[in-house]
Parts: C-alpha cells; sequence; structure tokens
C-alpha cells in the first residue's frame, strides 16, 4: 500500500539561525550518519519536550479572578482553572504547544457573557501542570481527566497541538454528545507534523519514518489513526468549525481544508492575516465562535 501524502509545509527559515539551533542540526546529522536509533531518541526526546516559556505580566492578570484547582494524572497534577457559575455549561479551552491556561484571555469575558462556565488548563508539561514531556496522548489524556471532572460540556475549543490531542484520541464528554466542537490551527495528522520536524532539523524523510513506527510501537495504533479526520467523527460532535488562517506559517492552511473535507459536515472559517497564533487574540473569530456554540 502506498504511503499517505504528507502535505507541503511551510519553510520555516531564520535569516541567521542561532548557534544553538546550527550546533542541534550539525549534531543530529552527524549521530544520523553513524547511530541513526541514538539520534533519533534524542530527536524524539525533542519533539516532545515543551520549553517552559517566560510568563508575561499579562498573563498574571488573565488568571487573576480564576478558580483554581488541579486534577490528578499520570504525568503529574494538571493545573485547571475555572470561570463563571458552577452550574452553568462549560466551555473547555485547550491550548496549543508551548502556551498555557492564559493564552485564552480574550475567550473568557465573551464567554461569560454568552453565560457558560469557562474551564481551561495547563497541559502536562506547561504551565502550572506537573511533567517534563508531553505527547500527543499522554497531552490528550490530561484534557479527558479535566472534561470528567467538569459536568455539562457545551463545547470544547482547542488550538494547534491541543487541537491536533482533542480530535486525535479523541476527547469526548464521558456518557453524553459533545454539542459543539471549534479546532484552531489545527494539524491534520501526526506524519505531517513530524515532516515539519524534520525540515526544520534538515533531517531526512527517515525521520518522519521512524517517528509513525515509534508513534504505533508505543501507543498499539497506526500514526495515521490519530488523524484529526480519521479519528476526530467519532468524537460524536452535533457540529464542528475549523478556523484557520491561509497565511498560517507553521500549519499550512490546505491542513484545514483536509480536514475539512473530510471530517462529515465540519465547517471552515478562513481568516486572512491573523497566521498561527494571533487567531487566538482575534476579537473577530472569538465572536464568530462564541456564535457557532450558542
Amino acid at each position: 500500500m502506498a504511503e499517505p501524502l504528507v502535505p507541503v509545509a511551510p519553510q520555516i527559515r531564520y535569516p541567521s539561525p542561532p548557534a544553538g539551533l546550527r550546533w542541534l542540526r550539525w549534531q543530529l546529522k552527524a549521530l544520523w550518519a553513524v547511530a541513526p536509533t541514538v539520534a533519533f531518541r534524542q530527536a524524539w526526546r525533542l519533539f516532545c519536550t515543551p520549553r517552559r516559556l517566560p510568563v508575561k505580566a499579562w498573563e498574571a492578570l488573565a488568571l487573576v479572578d480564576a478558580r483554581r484547582r488541579t486534577v490528578a494524572y499520570e504525568t503529574g497534577p494538571v493545573a485547571v482553572y475555572e470561570w463563571g457559575p458552577v452550574a452553568a455549561p462549560a466551555v473547555v479551552l485547550v491550548h496549543g504547544w508551548e502556551h498555557r491556561a492564559s493564552f485564552w484571555r480574550a475567550w473568557v469575558q465573551p464567554l461569560l457573557e454568552a453565560r457558560y462556565r469557562v474551564v481551561a488548563l495547563d497541559g502536562p508539561a506547561h504551565g502550572a501542570s506537573g511533567g517534563r514531556l508531553a505527547t500527543l496522548t499522554s497531552f490528550a489524556g490530561a484534557v479527558q481527566a479535566v472534561i470528567d471532572t467538569v459536568g455539562e460540556v457545551r463545547a470544547i475549543v482547542a488550538h494547534s497541538f491541543g487541537a491536533a490531542s482533542v480530535a486525535g484520541m479523541p476527547v469526548r464528554p464521558p456518557g453524553a454528545l459533545l454539542p459543539r466542537l471549534v479546532l484552531l490551527s489545527a494539524p491534520v495528522s501526526p506524519r505531517a507534523v513530524a515532516a515539519r520536524f524534520a525540515d526544520f532539523l534538515y533531517l531526512s524523510n527517515d525521520l518522519v519514518k521512524r517517528f509513525v513506527l515509534h508513534i504505533e510501537q508505543i501507543t498499539g495504533r497506526p500514526a495515521d489513526s490519530f488523524a484529526a479526520a480519521a479519528t476526530g467523527p467519532s468524537i460524536g460532535a452535533e457540529k464542528v468549525l475549523i478556523i484557520h488562517d491561509e497565511g498560517d506559517e507553521i500549519v499550512p492552511f490546505s491542513e484545514g481544508k483536509q480536514i475539512v473535507a473530510a471530517w462529515p459536515g465540519a465547517v471552515l472559517h478562513a481568516t486572512q492575516g491573523l497566521g498561527h497564533n494571533r487567531i487566538l487574540r482575534d476579537v473577530a473569530v472569538v465572536q464568530s465562535a462564541v456564535a457557532f456554540i450558542a
């Protein structure tokens, strides 16, 4: 059987790469030539290790009025933040790679005004949550652990890696249909993400092949079964909105279109000029999503 096609990734290039990145690329390339198994282990650990980026001043303000709790999980305690009446239906916000719950600050007030409870979390190895590594499955498992404690869920809104995790497992409310699902800047599959990672490190497609095999070995599932459109429909969401910017510099817009084409009933909302992350802060995007959730 022919291998699935990997969408062409944007070429992310530094005008002058930092010395540390140049050294990492040289080291991995040299190691790959003599000990590819060792090189892959290093690449995999790098792939699964998010940086703990400094907290910006506005982030503390974003969470100042949140109720805080933790949920026990195998990677360590998961930090959870809530706003709004406890009895109200919840909208669960799931951040992307190297982000935190605070990155959803533009969404909290509009959702509260729409009379929802807002629940956000820091994924494993992110923000105030425990752990050092994060994989799609561990991240999704943490989201599921939080959702299991929430009660009525009106919607899940997830960005980038968070969107891949929610759709790829998939994550769903226990014993109930999910009325609304909103995915922003979602990658189409782990294979496509691995291809971008290989390109970033200047490594060959052999890295992608090893990624695909390794995922199957550690999860017991084919890597392509974690693709958003392959597994996402089994969430059973009544309505699905895919929001993606046409100029996304991290995850190509073509991947958003692929997800919609393969997901029955999903709707695509294309934006312009927002890129991969500014889409989270755009007032029009937030308003459109809140109206969709209603």
